[in-house]
This record gives structure tokens, sequence and C-alpha cells, in this order.
């Protein structure tokens, strides 16, 4: 996922602002994380570059 991204991403629950916390990063590439919405106080992995943004009922 490129860090550009975080100005188009909302939390798909209530449409908040997330917060990025990368654990693995190559450039402006986030390869490993998290998206946090501390509304819903949830977080959204990031693997492999690409974020989980189901809601969370939804994820396994």
């Amino acid at each position: 996922m490129k860090k550009d991204l975080m100005r188009i991403l909302a939390c798909p629950v209530c449409k908040g602002d997330l917060e990025l916390k990368a654990d693995k990063q190559e450039g402006e590439e986030i390869i490993a994380g998290s998206l946090y919405c501390s509304a819903c106080d949830f977080s959204y992995p990031v693997v492999d570059t690409i974020p989980n943004l189901l809601p969370p009922e939804l994820q396994t």
C-alpha cells in the first residue's frame, strides 16, 4: 500500500479517519502494519502491501 493512499482511506464502518502504523516499510510502500480507527477501536491489518478493510464482523 502506498502512503499516499491514506489521503482517501476511511474506516469502512464509521467513515472516520484511520491512523497508519507501519511495521515494515520500503520507501513510500507499506509492506506490513495496520490502520487503526480510534472511533471504532479496531485495527485493520496491512499484509503484503494489501490493506484488509473488511468490517470487523467479516474478518476471521
